[in-house]
């Protein structure tokens, strides 16, 4: 006998906490790997991050199309999928490249990023038809969420320490997280399953349902601006723990404890958000970051323990941004084109989109003033370190909270 599907919460949190492994710790890991492993350049890394999210602009609309076209056959595809995605990431690892390594970065990356793509317009078409069998009030979007993201931001937390763990025990740290990763990927989709093809008719109606309304396409706004702080950070986190606080070894521990508080806060926002409403919470938590990364711009050598509270208080905040505007959109997406994939297509390219822009825009700049990973660097290498780490992100919340209090929800 199968567990109610309501019941099928936690299945939903370990496979989101699985994509979530294959998203942002790949931008956290892979492009300091790769600098330091093979002495692939800081501006190529960038270039090939930011092309590969150009391919995305085309490459999102038809994998949407594929999951429509798929849809009898959604658990073969979504397995298919886990399996290339898994594959991708043991490649990128724990393989010796092959070829030149920035090509063969970018081949791994490809592979990666295209089934991540899938697999999250899936998961997310999936999860809207999935809130409206547990709550027809809107509150099964929240409560969804709260599994799903919470489960997400494990994953995260898992994935950004478990490479320091495997050095810690004298074990190649990132091939042993490919492979860990893989192993996870296959019992993640073996969970959920049942899930796949009930109760989802997904069909193409193009971006007109999402990009006509104005709702949607203010909150995909808020999106592109909300997520361009955590890629930010996301990119720069091991340099600056590296070099400006002069502090290597704590990378784990600080990344750790920065997602340990956006989990461990996740629910709290959630149960928050239903009392007075997601948009009031999640500003909220937007004011929070602001004011909590704001002192980042001052520490320097040394100040590890001022940096673990802003870890906590900005991972913290980072709990709500996961959880609420994923709902929020969910939410909407229910009331204009609860079956079409094209809007969870758009959102997870504007999720990836920021993370390469960061790239592009960051790391060469952070190279033509001179910085060098793991080298000595002059104080100008490291003040503009400081400049893109701490109030880039703080400006762009600030553009993204701003967007928010603009944007009228259901909710108001």
């Amino acid at each position: 006998m199968t567990a109610p599907r309501a019941q099928r919460l936690p299945a939903f949190a370990v496979f989101a906490g699985v994509l979530s492994a294959a998203g942002l710790p790949i931008y956290i890991h892979a492009p300091k790997f790769y600098v330091d492993s093979y002495g692939v350049s800081l501006a190529a890394l960038g270039t090939v991050l930011f092309a590969l999210r150009l391919i995305d602009v085309v490459q999102d609309p038809l994998l949407g199309r594929l999951a429509e076209a798929l849809k009898r056959w959604q658990g073969l595809a979504v397995a298919v999928a886990v399996a290339l995605m898994a594959s991708g990431m043991l490649g990128l690892f724990a393989v010796t490249p092959p070829i030149p390594p920035i090509w063969w970065f970018a081949a791994m990356l490809t592979i990666v990023f295209s089934a991540f793509s899938f697999l999250t317009i899936s998961f997310y078409a999936r999860g809207v038809a999935k809130a409206g069998e547990m709550d027809q009030s809107g509150l099964g979007h929240l409560r969804l969420a709260r599994w799903r993201e919470t489960g997400g931001l494990i994953g995260v937390c898992i994935a950004s320490v478990l490479p320091s763990v495997f050095a810690a025990l004298g074990w190649p740290p990132f091939a042993g997280f490919a492979v860990v990763f893989a192993i996870a990927a296959v019992a993640a989709a073996v969970m959920i399953r049942a899930e796949w093809g009930r109760g989802l008719e997904m069909t193409s109606s193009g971006f007109g349902p999402v990009l006509r309304d104005a709702t949607s396409r203010r909150l995909l706004l808020v999106a592109l601006a909300n997520a361009a702080p955590v890629a930010v950070t996301s990119s720069l986190f091991l340099f600056f723990v590296e070099s400006r606080l002069d502090a290597p070894g704590w990378e784990g521990p600080l990344l750790l404890l920065f997602f340990v508080a956006a989990a461990a806060a996740a629910p709290l926002w959630g149960m928050l958000a239903e009392r007075i409403t997601a948009k009031r919470t999640l500003m909220a938590a937007m004011v929070l970051s602001i004011v909590a990364f704001s002192f980042a711009l001052v520490l320097g050598t040394g100040d590890i323990w001022a940096f673990a509270v802003i870890c906590l208080a900005s991972g913290a905040a980072l709990g709500a941004d996961m959880t609420l505007l994923p709902a929020i959109f969910a939410r909407r997406m229910e009331v204009i084109a609860p079956n079409a994939t094209e809007g969870f297509a758009l959102w997870s390219f504007v999720s990836k989109f920021t993370l390469a822009f960061a790239a592009v825009a960051l790391l060469p700049t952070l190279e033509a003033a001179g910085f060098s990973s793991g080298g000595d660097n002059s104080q100008t290498a490291l003040w503009t370190l400081s400049l893109l780490y701490a109030l880039v992100p703080c400006v762009l919340k600030l553009l993204a909270l701003g967007l928010l209090a603009a944007t009228r929800l259901e909710e108001d």
